[in-house]
């Protein structure tokens, strides 16, 4: 048995958990739409009697940036695009983490404040695999997914945001 970094649990050295190897639509979840999201809905998506964690990730619209006030986000994509690119993030996940099941749902169109732009989440059998997950995929959605943000202020001005510049670097496997 070799034992793996996430929560000082023995595994096999050859144990590849269910699904782990690549991209599977059954249980890899992607959508990109203009009704609101459900973080209910992303969990009942990854649940799997084979996980002991699922981890998620909801970005909302906040009130303010860099001191303006925000009165909504518009958001638009290149579907078929970021579909492609999110599949090659996932398996890049898959590479690194022993995950189960992924969920990405993306808005588009108008998000106002406090309402939920996207959500991520991440079965898997141990915490750390779906927590540091989480983590790498909304990093890899914000630097590479042809999303585009457009930030409406109060006061009537408006700017479109680059894809935030993130270290992809420092995402490092959980698992041995």
């Amino acid at each position: 048995m070799q034992k793996g970094s996430c929560c000082n649990h023995s595994f096999p050295a050859d144990y590849v958990p269910e699904h782990h190897k690549s991209v599977d639509e059954a249980y890899d979840h992607f959508l990109i739409s203009p009704d609101q999201l459900s973080l209910d809905k992303a969990c009942n998506l990854v649940r799997s009697d084979a996980a002991g964690a699922i981890s998620t990730f909801e970005g909302t619209t906040r009130d303010t940036f860099n001191g303006k006030r925000v009165f909504r986000l518009e958001y638009e994509a290149y579907e078929s695009m970021a579909k492609k690119e999110w599949h090659k993030i996932i398996g890049e996940a898959r590479e690194k983490y022993h995950i189960l099941g992924t969920v990405m749902h993306h808005r588009i169109g108008e998000v106002s404040v406090g309402q939920t732009s996207v959500i991520i989440a991440v079965s898997s059998a141990h915490r750390a695999d779906a927590i540091n997950a989480v983590h790498f995929l909304i990093d890899n959605l914000k630097a590479r997914l042809p999303v585009w943000k457009k930030e409406l202020l109060e006061d009537g001005s408006d700017t479109w945001k680059e894809n935030e510049q993130v270290d992809l670097d420092v995402h490092q496997p959980t698992t041995i």
